[in-house]
């Protein structure tokens, strides 16, 4: 016998699930009632023809009429009910994983995976839409399949056992529409998000394909795509369709054969008209849950199937245990025996890097194309976890620190600059709290303050998606902005001056001036002579390791002779 401690453990979407179990137990009661009183038209139908036809007694019938009619709107109150319910436990459960979806995609994201980000955000609401449909009505009323065909067996038992070979032989059906289509549709659905995800990604650079002429051929390579979708869909659909009729078709035969069996055993004095009548209405009662969940399978197999890419987006992506709140750091970094791999890959780009800086130095990083400097920036800020080591900010792993606290501590500027749809003033606050004084404050040193003033709406200037209204170099000054929002402790800066004009890059070297002043740690990834002059010490990364780190001149010298030209140039310079 299993004890409880023998049990696997639920998962987090059958948690939700079960957290909500009242509401599915009063979904239930809602269930046996409404399914009760659906005997009613039977019994009605007995009676009319069992007794008030045999009677002609009026005031029989007038009762009758007025109970049937009482107890049919109280079976549509309680139908009426039980769907708003189903409605909130679909909202309920939402709210109760909404967020702890959106937090598992971005993981997932952030380890380089997340191509069906959309697709897993509408997973949840494709269960929830099932939760909420006339779907799981089906599964709630099967149960009461036998309760029917047990009242039919009472009337008759030959009448029974017909009721119960026609409810076979839709299960049957049913089973057979399973088989035949819910891997087709499971492979469409993959083959319809793979070609979409495709579109999506290509056209994003809408303007290059313009430009060189290349819609036709990427087009070309969609439709590919796309119609082996549309061949596979069509095929499922067309399987689905064919049960379906044959489904329609034995559903309606059984309920017209049960009453030409009626009409027979009335013919033999086996039964009375109004049991043949009742017979007829019970069947198809019988019969309705099975012929919902046909009609209504597919959207069943896209809820499971929705449901298990969730559960292994979560799984894969627990939530993040709650945290001691450290001190705020002070700068003082250290990296040690640090390699790091892309996400998803084992293949080293750091390899062995090992330093520490202390707060008020700035650390220009240079070397080649695919040296490793933009991996050096992750690492640095904590996004990509180390195959082995550690960057340790104030003695504590950056990785492992709670990114929610730890981002106040740190200012980050990616080489590809991301804005987000928004105000300045929003993207310059990092979507926190509006502080228009260190909002300010964080333009002014950027030096971008001036710039925002000639926008349209100044700091409230919308800048669409991905920052669309604003120029490149507009953009970066943005992010430089937001970077320095809130006087960031780490200050990691991957080729901040690429797309500024002399203005841009004046403003650049004040801000770094000014972080030195404020003795904060600065990690500057980059190939410009200016930068280079100012550093306090230059990081020589070639293939994933440090070639030369110190002050400026013995940081150079160390350089291979493949050293990058604004090295060469700042080399020249020095000398």
């Amino acid at each position: 016998m299993k004890t409880s401690a023998s049990r696997p453990p639920r998962g987090e979407l059958s948690d939700a699930l079960f957290a909500l179990r009242r509401a599915f137990y009063a979904l239930g009661g809602f269930t046996c009632a409404v399914n009760v009183l659906m005997l009613v038209p039977a019994i009605y139908m007995l009676q009319m023809y069992d007794r008030v036809l045999t009677s002609r007694n009026e005031s029989t019938l007038l009762l009758l009429t007025v109970l049937m009619l009482a107890l049919l709107a109280l079976a549509a109150a309680l139908e009426f009910v039980r769907g708003r319910v189903m409605v909130r436990v679909g909202a309920a459960l939402d709210q109760r994983l909404d967020g702890r979806v959106f937090d598992a995609v971005f993981e997932r994201a952030l380890a380089g995976r997340g191509e069906n980000s959309g697709r897993a955000l509408a997973d949840l609401g494709t269960v929830r839409q099932f939760l909420t449909g006339k779907g799981l009505f089906a599964f709630f009323d099967a149960p009461w399949t036998p309760v029917f065909i047990l009242v039919v067996f009472l009337l008759n038992p030959w009448l029974g056992l017909f009721a119960l070979i026609a409810a076979l032989v839709l299960l049957a059906l049913a089973w057979v529409n399973e088989r035949a289509t819910a891997p087709l549709f499971a492979e469409a659905g993959k083959l319809g998000a793979g070609a979409n995800h495709y579109a999506t990604a290509q056209l994003r650079n809408a303007e290059a394909i313009a430009s060189m002429g290349m819609l036709g051929g990427l087009r070309g390579r969609w439709f590919e795509r796309h119609n082996r979708y549309l061949a596979l869909q069509s095929k499922a659909s067309d399987r689905a369709a064919s049960i379906g009729a044959a489904t329609r078709f034995f559903r309606l035969a059984l309920q017209s054969g049960i009453l030409g069996l009626g009409a027979w055993l009335v013919l033999q004095n086996q039964l009375t008209p109004g049991g043949m009548i009742a017979a007829s209405i019970l069947l198809g009662r019988a019969l309705a849950p099975v012929d919902l969940a046909i009609a209504t399978w597919r959207g069943f197999v896209s809820a499971r199937e929705a449901y298990a890419r969730l559960g292994t987006l979560l799984a894969a992506h627990p939530a993040r245990r709650e945290m001691v709140t450290l001190p705020a750091p002070k700068g003082e970094l250290a990296v040690e025996n640090l390699v790091v791999a892309a996400p998803g890959s084992r293949s080293p780009i750091l390899k062995g890097l090992g330093f520490r800086v202390s707060p008020g130095n700035i650390i220009a990083v240079v070397g080649p194309s695919a040296s490793g400097k933009s991996t050096l920036a992750r690492a640095l800020v904590g996004v990509w976890a180390p195959l082995n080591g550690a960057v340790r900010l104030d003695g504590a792993d950056v990785h492992a620190w709670d990114k929610a606290e730890l981002g106040a501590f740190i200012g980050y500027l990616p080489q590809d600059v991301e804005l987000f749809e928004g105000t300045v003033a929003e993207n310059i606050a990092r979507f926190g709290p509006l502080d228009s004084g260190r909002i300010v404050v964080a333009a002014q040193k950027a030096g971008v303050h001036e710039l925002v003033l000639q926008l349209p709406q100044g700091y409230e200037t919308p800048i669409g998606e991905g920052g669309a209204v604003l120029s490149g170099g507009q953009r970066q000054r943005v992010a430089l902005a937001r970077a320095l929002y809130g006087d960031p402790v780490l200050l990691v800066l991957d080729e901040p001056n690429a797309n500024l004009d002399e203005a841009g890059e004046a403003a650049l070297m004040t801000a770094l001036r000014t972080a030195k002043e404020d003795k904060r740690t600065v990690f500057v990834m980059t190939h410009r002579v200016n930068i280079l002059r100012v550093a306090d010490s230059i990081m020589a990364l070639v293939d994933g390791k440090v070639k030369g780190f110190g002050p400026a001149d013995k940081a150079l010298k160390a350089l291979p002779a493949a050293r990058a030209p604004a090295v060469k140039a700042a080399e020249a310079g020095a000398e």
